[in-house]
């Protein structure tokens, strides 16, 4: 057995550096509404860099799920929180917000 790895499986993947944006009362409980942040889960998605940055504590959710009405904008698109992020992009997390 080789100790190599095969070449079909490429060179490993770098974690993408992600610039991350809080708004409104999000940006309030946290208390920060910008930061860029290296992802230490792979595949990198909002939803675990949701839990690497405990976001859960200031807005906190039942299970594993990301708290119902919170959207997710992956460069200024909406995206589901299961999208693959890259390096670069700017993922923005965004509460509910009321007013009139």
């Amino acid at each position: 057995m080789s100790a190599s790895a095969p070449d079909s499986a490429g060179p490993p993947v770098a974690a993408p550096t992600v610039r991350v944006r809080l708004f409104a009362a999000l940006r309030e409980a946290t208390g920060w509404s910008e930061q860029q942040v290296t992802a230490t889960a792979l595949p990198a998605t909002p939803l675990k860099l949701w839990h690497q940055l405990d976001l859960a504590s200031a807005w906190p959710a039942d299970g594993a799920a990301m708290p119902a009405g919170v959207r997710v904008a992956i460069n200024r698109q909406f995206a589901e929180v299961h999208t693959p992020l890259a390096d670069g992009d700017e993922l923005a997390f965004l509460p509910p917000i009321s007013g009139g």
